[in-house]
């Protein structure tokens, strides 16, 4: 079975949908006014992962899962007025680059990705429906706030105690809160800022109150699981819980699942610290599957520390597993099929039951890549058969599902192309006819010097990039 840690009740616990026929999760997207970064990239394979395995456990058709764009707030205002745009095309241009990125991680697109501007009165009614039952009201400012101190259990997810966190709470002189714990709902209008009309004047929905809306519109009042980043969960989604269960009095998600923070060679990543880098970037010099592959080799819940040594090594990972089922004809309809069940895949599935343990899952690939290198030359059927089988284990990874010589062979710009790299295995195959096995191991070593290897083999040679 598999087990999920909800970070709600601190413990590793065997998940039990509310419904086995609708699976609903929902995981906080994006607020859109710069490039992902690779943060978000961790946040979109993670649950990409968890998406696919439910799936597989569960059934395609039985599996929602929402991600939401956060289309309004403070950043993206002033970016826009920063860039002199208004903020529907500058969200619209970074929701097409952060489609762009996921794509090229291969990140299955969510069922639905909905967007706060266009959840405006599914916000206010929540609002509305917490001022009736006095779990908001609106200041002297014009703004709308929530009272914490009206919901007992806040603090619950974050393990955090209300008289600690207001203790360390800081209260700006103009603010109208009651309580310094108290939130904004809804934000009233300022001058040539974006505005909705409301109960409560002009004005514009707070970050928190967002989330909540879209997900029990889109999924109802109660679900399975609401994932994110480990940075949401206070305040975040500490505020979602008080907000969702304050307006409609159930619960709200049964499992939150949290992915840890990313680290650049052990610091923090920051942009005050010059560390900071977005996914173009870092695939301008590694191909998506490496990124993804480095992202799924530590445990989501933990730190993610990211270097190019950890990029070379998960690019080498890769390319062994490539290697394998490289040369074998695999009939894709067939691969596209539950894995057949031997010892492998039962170990497989117990890792991702245990909490979606994908470092131990990858582990277990290679293991079947070291069989199918074992038995390609003596026993090809049976190498087939289990490179069929690391194929649809790696696909609930988002792995290998590309041509072996694609990947293999896949380079930057500026490098020698495919056409030039055959011309020197001819010139090497005739030096090597010839005898001239001087000419024949300078080609070679010419081409390694670029970063192209050569395997010679019974049918033939063929190649790879480092």
């Amino acid at each position: 079975m598999l087990e999920i840690y909800n970070s709600l009740t601190k413990k590793t616990q065997p998940f039990r949908p509310l419904d086995e026929n609708n699976v609903r999760i929902y995981v906080c997207g994006m607020t859109v006014y710069d490039y992902c970064h690779i943060g978000h990239a961790r946040v979109l394979v993670v649950f990409d992962v968890v998406y696919r395995y439910l799936t597989h456990v569960f059934g395609a058709d039985h599996v929602t899962y929402i991600r939401n764009i956060t289309d309004i707030d403070d950043k993206i205002i002033a970016r826009a007025n920063e860039r002199g745009v208004n903020i529907t095309d500058l969200t619209n241009e970074f929701i097409d680059a952060m489609n762009v990125d996921a794509e090229a991680l291969g990140v299955i697109s969510p069922n639905e990705e909905p967007r706060a501007t266009a959840h405006m009165q599914q916000i206010i009614d929540m609002i509305q429906a917490l001022v009736d039952k006095e779990f908001a009201y609106q200041a002297e400012n014009g703004d709308v706030y929530y009272a914490v101190s009206k919901f007992e259990t806040y603090g619950q997810l974050s393990g955090r105690q209300l008289d600690d966190l207001r203790a360390g709470a800081r209260v700006e002189v103009d603010e109208a809160k009651r309580d310094p714990l108290d939130f904004v709902l809804w934000k009233s209008a300022k001058p040539d800022e974006p505005h909705w009309d409301s109960p409560w004047g002009k004005g514009r929905p707070g970050w928190h109150i967002e989330c909540s809306a879209m997900s029990t519109h889109c999924l109802g009042n109660h679900f399975d699981i609401h994932g994110g980043g480990m940075d949401l969960k206070f305040p975040h989604h500490e505020n979602e819980i008080a907000q969702s269960c304050g307006a409609t009095g159930e619960a709200f998600a049964n499992v939150w699942m949290h992915n840890g923070f990313v680290q650049i060679d052990n610091e923090k990543m920051a942009k005050s610290l010059g560390n900071f880098f977005t996914i173009r970037e870092v695939l301008e010099q590694y191909d998506p599957e490496v990124l993804r592959y480095f992202i799924l080799s530590s445990h989501y819940r933990g730190p993610l520390n990211y270097s190019n040594v950890h990029l070379d090594n998960a690019k080498n990972a890769l390319t062994t597993l490539y290697t394998a089922i490289r040369g074998i004809n695999i009939d894709e309809s067939v691969s596209s099929k539950p894995a057949m069940q031997s010892e492998f895949s039962t170990r497989f599935f117990a890792a991702m039951d245990n909490d979606f343990a994908t470092s131990e899952a990858q582990a277990i690939l290679f293991e079947l890549a070291h069989e199918i290198n074992k038995l390609k030359s003596s026993q090809p059927d049976v190498a087939m058969n289990y490179a069929i089988e690391l194929k649809s284990l790696a696909k609930l990874l988002g792995l290998l599902q590309r041509d072996a010589e694609e990947f293999l062979q896949a380079g930057q710009s500026g490098e020698l192309s495919a056409d030039e790299i055959e011309q020197k295995i001819v010139q090497r195959n005739q030096a090597r006819a010839d005898k001239d096995f001087s000419l024949s191991d300078n080609i070679r070593d010419e081409l390694l010097e670029q970063g192209i290897v050569l395997e010679d083999g019974s049918d033939g040679t063929t190649w790879r990039r480092e």
